[in-house]
């Protein structure tokens, strides 16, 4: 196959004018087609990735001096299984793939953004791309993960593109208690977070928030099943955030999440949960323990729980005061914070230690998904309770004040 004539490079500034001036609803479109009119390709699509983290779903399908849009509303759109297909590499790799197929090559880039796999871009070129034009390629799919990220606060499309399973109302809840992003790769750590949800609710949470000096981590379990533990969890989670965004200490965040939980609920409503903050500029951090499963350390290829002291769970008692805990790490660690969803029940014979301890030249982002996979595989897809996963890689040094990488990963070993 001859290389592919020499074509216009993108503009991005155009680009993301014309995305501004569009609705957005019509943001992925305007990438699309001025992508195939720029590269003269046959066609080009970008592919979202479910929240199962099992499918991917395609939005449109843009053609030069066409008018293919997205199915009306977004609701109508191609599901594909990622299982075995080259959408499951690029996601897990980040590496673009280029294949050879009948007149032509597919080009699949990652659509990434701080380690966020939103999902892939779909270039289907006449002829082979130069190294230039994967290179170019592959800046606008991080242009794209930036327009989508932007453009989903203003509209459901992309909700709707990522559910290929309905939700109860209880998961409806839940989601919103969850970060926008379930990935972040920060320079000093990469973060990432996953939640296996149970036949019911069962009230789990993880949080992460970053600032200019600290990174504040969470995961909580809600008491009970359904609507009742999301309301629960509800109350909670938004009780943390608006302690650490007014400024309080640790151990005053716990004890404001208490007072609440006592106050606005009856009797035998509980929450567990670990909080934890870490000093980015000294590396030390500290950690509250409320009645919660202990967390887990990867270092040098050896699995083992860090022993806390367990106070209390969020709600149990009215003035409950919490200890404040020095967190040992070191450069190099593997922390990972659990529900007991994956421990309790049917789920009691997953070795987490052994599971975890094959995760090490993974991106915490797999990370999390390989457990989840291993608790859906020993209890068969019949999850009692909800299980859920914090992996926090802990790289150290000072705070690096530099332009994010995007889909690069900066973990110990490539992906």
């Amino acid at each position: 196959m001859l290389p592919e004539p020499k074509r216009s490079r993108p503009d991005f500034r155009t680009l993301l004018e014309s995305v501004e001036a569009a609705a957005p609803t019509e943001a992925i479109e305007v990438v699309t087609h001025e992508l195939a009119t720029i590269m003269g390709a046959r066609a080009v699509s970008f592919l979202i990735a479910d929240f199962s983290g099992n499918a991917v779903v395609r939005f449109g399908r843009a053609e030069p001096g066409s008018d293919t849009a997205s199915p009306e509303g977004g609701r109508d759109l191609e599901t594909l299984q990622l299982s075995g297909t080259v959408y499951e590499q690029v996601l897990r790799t980040q590496k673009v793939d280029v294949q050879e197929i009948d007149g032509g090559t597919q080009l699949t880039v990652p659509v990434t953004d701080r380690g966020d796999a939103i999902g892939v871009l779909e270039l289907i070129l006449t002829q082979r791309p130069d190294d230039q034009t994967v290179a170019d390629v592959a800046a606008a799919a991080h242009a794209l993960a930036y327009v989508v990220v932007a453009n989903r606060r203003h509209t459901d499309l992309f909700e709707w593109g990522q559910r290929t399973a309905p939700f109860s109302l209880a998961a409806e809840i839940q989601r919103r208690l969850l970060p926008a992003s379930f990935t972040c790769e920060a320079g000093q750590f990469t973060i990432a977070g996953w939640l296996e949800p149970a036949n019911s609710v069962g009230g789990d949470t993880f949080d992460y928030n970053l600032d200019q000096d600290a990174l504040h981590v969470s995961i909580t379990d809600a008491a009970g099943h359904d609507v009742a533990a999301a309301l629960l969890a509800t109350l909670l989670v938004g009780s943390l955030r608006n302690g650490r965004r007014r400024g309080l200490d640790l151990a005053e965040q716990a004890m404001n999440a208490n007072e609440a939980v006592v106050t606005n609920t009856t009797h035998g409503q509980f929450v567990t949960g670990q909080l934890m903050r870490i000093d980015l500029n000294s590396g030390s951090a500290i950690i509250v323990n409320a009645g919660h499963p202990l967390p887990l350390r990867l270092r040098h290829g050896h699995v083992e729980e860090i022993q806390l002291d367990i106070d209390l769970p969020f709600g149990i008692r009215s003035g409950n005061h919490f200890r404040v805990q020095q967190f040992p790490m070191a450069p190099g660690d593997r922390i990972v914070f659990v529900t007991d969803g994956m421990f309790e029940r049917n789920a009691a014979d997953l070795d987490i230690a052994d599971t975890l301890g094959l995760t090490s030249d993974l991106h915490p982002r797999e990370a999390v998904h390989a457990l989840g996979a291993a608790v859906l595989r020993t209890t068969r897809g019949n999850l009692r309770d909800d299980a859920t996963v914090l992996c926090l890689d802990w790289y150290g040094g000072p705070p690096r004040r530099r332009r994010s990488t995007g889909g690069a990963s900066q973990h110990r070993a490539s992906s």
